[in-house]
């Protein structure tokens, strides 16, 4: 691992000691578990925004693709 600076407002920093996951596992534990899950949620944004993009307007999945949904055997809902 490598040690990195960060900066924190007072008050900030405060609140965040006061919780029992910080006294337990440390600020950088936590930290790592924040910053592993902003990019989780950043990666699914991005996949969420290529499918949009991808599928989206009139065009839908082209003209090679028309009909397909009644080729197949749908579960019941």
């Amino acid at each position: 691992m490598k040690a990195i600076q960060v900066s924190f407002d007072e008050e900030l920093l405060r609140e965040l000691d006061s919780t029992e996951e910080v006294r337990r596992d440390g600020r950088s534990a936590l930290m790592r578990l924040a910053v592993a899950e902003y990019l989780a949620r950043r990666r699914q944004a991005t996949i969420a925004q290529q499918y949009r993009k991808a599928y989206e307007g009139e065009r839908g999945l082209g003209e090679e693709f028309d009909g397909w949904e009644d080729q197949g055997v749908w579960p019941p809902e």
